[in-house]
């Protein structure tokens, strides 16, 4: 028996490639557990630790793929329980988390809002896996979740830090929320730094900016996080507009026949 299993997997390579890699998996189930703890957190009013944890979430979710990638363990297994991770950790999570926080306080229009976040982050994640092999991988098409997460969490993170209750702030959260849920299921085009070369070397003014960013972010995290991700949030509005005079400009220094 031994022999007749290892004589198919020598015929059939693919079999192979079936299989489930631990490494790439285990900082995908860390994700995983960091956005099911932001959900506990956030059900025991402890919105402060859910917030981080979403961050958390984010970090190890960038790290899943790029460990999968370095080793060569990509799998269609990883990739299924990657965007169910994402879901839990980026979709339902934030989502949570904001209507525990301020949301519930506007009755109907707070689920809502909270829904709309929701299934923008479902949408997104269903058109990423079915568009993969279509799209100019420079750009994605539409806020990515893990973004749009970081920029509910870190709303609720930075108003927290600076004293200010749900109630107070449960219109501005109210907004923010369906900003990110429409824009993660639009057309905008964001960066998605997928053509950057890590191998390659670098200007020394990199590094130095590199440091830099680092030592603000520590010095004040939910400030800095928050004002990165609204920064990149924006930057996609940005493109669109700057596109959108660029091709008018064309069309109307083009020769008329």
């Amino acid at each position: 028996m031994p022999e007749i299993r290892h004589r198919r997997s020598l015929v059939n390579p693919e079999l192979r490639r079936r299989g489930i890699y631990i490494l790439p998996n285990l900082f995908t189930t860390a994700a995983l557990f960091a956005g099911f703890y932001a959900i506990v957190q956030a059900m025991n009013q402890n919105f402060e630790a859910a917030s981080v944890a979403i961050f958390i979430a984010m970090v190890l979710d960038g790290l899943d793929g790029r460990v999968a990638r370095m080793t060569r363990t990509q799998s269609a297994f990883g990739a299924e329980y990657d965007s169910l991770s994402d879901m839990v950790s980026f979709g339902v999570a934030p989502a949570l988390v904001a209507y525990e926080w301020a949301l519930k306080g506007l009755g109907k229009w707070g689920w809502i809002a909270a829904f709309i976040y929701c299934v923008g982050a479902a949408l997104r994640l269903a058109r990423f896996n079915t568009n993969i092999d279509v799209v100019d991988k420079r750009y994605f098409q539409g806020m990515p979740s893990p973004a749009a997460a970081a920029l509910v969490a870190g709303l609720v993170w930075v108003m927290l830090d600076n004293g200010w209750s749900g109630a107070e702030a449960r219109w501005y959260a109210f907004a923010l929320t369906i900003f990110a849920g429409i824009t993660m299921v639009s057309n905008v085009r964001y960066y998605s730094g997928k053509d950057i070369n890590l191998r390659k070397s670098v200007p020394f003014i990199f590094v130095a900016g590199t440091a830099l960013v680092f030592a603000l972010v520590s010095s004040y995290p939910p400030g800095y996080l928050f004002g990165l991700f609204l920064c990149y949030a924006l930057s996609g509005y940005v493109l669109l507009v700057t596109g959108w005079l660029g091709r008018r400009s064309s069309a109307r220094n083009s020769p008329k026949v």
